[in-house]
């Protein structure tokens, strides 16, 4: 199953956004921007859980697993982006970083969720 980067990129994006919401979460934010920081996904998990989701699709794990390509210069990305969030909501509850990773196969995408992937 080949496709374009930017499709599976999108297409993942959608694929991990229907998983949220079906297993109980509310968007928040999508395509969150603060200075050089994305933020993919901002969803919240009942009233005292703020989770920031970074996405990762790969079209294939010949040069490693999507969650793999989470760099340490992308989770501080991702933590000061936290940071703003949190002053912008006045949030006081929980936070949580979440890696969705999702890859093609024969019948769609495989999604993985980890939870609490990093801090």
């Amino acid at each position: 199953m080949s496709i374009p980067a930017h499709e599976l990129g999108h297409a993942g994006e959608e694929a991990a956004l229907r998983h949220l919401l079906a297993n109980g979460y509310e968007l928040v934010h999508r395509n969150y921007r603060y200075r050089r920081a994305e933020v993919d996904l901002v969803m919240r998990l009942g009233q005292e859980l703020l989770v920031i989701v970074e996405v990762k699709a790969r079209s294939s794990s010949q040069y490693g697993y999507p969650e793999e390509f989470v760099t340490e210069r992308k989770r501080q990305l991702l933590r000061l982006a936290a940071e703003q969030l949190q002053e912008e909501l006045h949030w006081t509850g929980d936070l949580r970083f979440d890696v969705i990773a999702l890859a093609p196969v024969s019948n769609g995408l495989q999604l993985e969720h980890f939870q609490d992937a990093f801090w």
